[in-house]
């Protein structure tokens, strides 16, 4: 197994670009998987740069709705004529909103696709012997409070905080695909079944150092609390859940960036040691 960063807020290497989004090439014995495809066409610029060749991809995974994770389908579609998409309708029919420093929508324009080239995901399920898609995480598990940003509107205009429904995890061959885990990472993991070795994605977890400044929000969304310590994980949060997946998970091990900040992973880092790493546009692995 071999995956390959596209897309991501950092780089490795001085040619590739950045954007804040997310898109790996995983790459099987018999599959080549695209996760994601971050927020425009840098992906594809990046896979030119690395000499990775798209054309032949048989599957692209959308985690979910978000624009930095999907608003380069449609420029994947154009270079590619064969991969299926396996995606939530929910990601496709919803309209998402962040309000982290001002209001603005993050719904992607989602490009006319082929039915016969839709996958699309409403419960857990096996694509292929190898291939399975985990949807409707059940959240048993506190989420991240960077959710608490994020919002869907409603049939009647209003903005009601985001469930996260349209939000899948991809399990293959023992590495798990958390796109921005959303939904929580101890969520995604209690609820699949399948043994773990690798968990690769963002983890959505923000403090109060990389949180930037609040404007006022729209009357018809929730305002934030005076002293705002609701809006972000605190490093004694941090280091418990980085005790929790270091004793439940000994041997799963976890590669993390995108919307993971640089404080957070230095705090889980402080706990987990070598079992978490990070990732950035341009970084190579080969899981054995």
């Amino acid at each position: 197994m071999k995956w390959t960063v596209l897309s991501d807020n950092r780089s490795s290497d001085s040619r590739l670009s950045t954007e804040h989004g997310l898109s790996i090439l995983l790459e099987t014995k018999r599959h080549k998987i695209l996760l994601d495809t971050g927020a425009s066409d840098v992906f594809i610029q990046n896979a030119e740069l690395l000499g990775v060749n798209l054309s032949d991809v048989d599957y692209v995974f959308i985690s979910h709705g978000h624009s930095d994770h999907a608003g380069g389908l449609r420029y994947f579609l154009e270079h590619n004529r064969q991969a299926q998409v396996i995606v939530s309708p929910d990601a496709m029919s919803g309209m998402f909103f962040s309000k982290r420093g001002n209001l603005h929508s993050i719904t992607t324009e989602w490009p006319e696709i082929d039915e016969n080239r839709l996958i699309l995901i409403d419960q857990t399920c096996e694509i292929e012997e190898d291939i399975h898609v985990i949807a409707h995480i059940p959240q048993n598990h506190p989420m991240p409070k960077g959710n608490q940003n994020l919002y869907v509107q409603d049939v009647n205009g209003d903005y009601i905080h985001d469930d996260f429904r349209h939000e899948l995890a991809l399990y293959v061959d023992g590495l798990l695909f958390t796109g921005c885990a959303h939904s929580g990472l101890e969520n995604i993991l209690a609820a699949c079944p399948y043994p773990v070795n690798f968990v690769v994605g963002g983890f959505h977890l923000l403090d109060g150092q990389e949180l930037p400044e609040q404007r006022e929000p729209s009357s018809s969304i929730e305002r934030p609390s005076r002293d705002g310590s609701r809006q972000s994980q605190s490093e004694e949060e941090l280091q418990e859940l980085a005790e929790r997946l270091k004793e439940q998970y000994p041997t799963t091990r976890f590669y993390t960036s995108h919307c993971t900040g640089d404080n957070v992973f230095e705090v889980m880092k402080g706990v987990m040691g070598k079992q978490l790493q990070p990732f950035c546009a341009g970084t190579i692995n080969e899981a054995r």
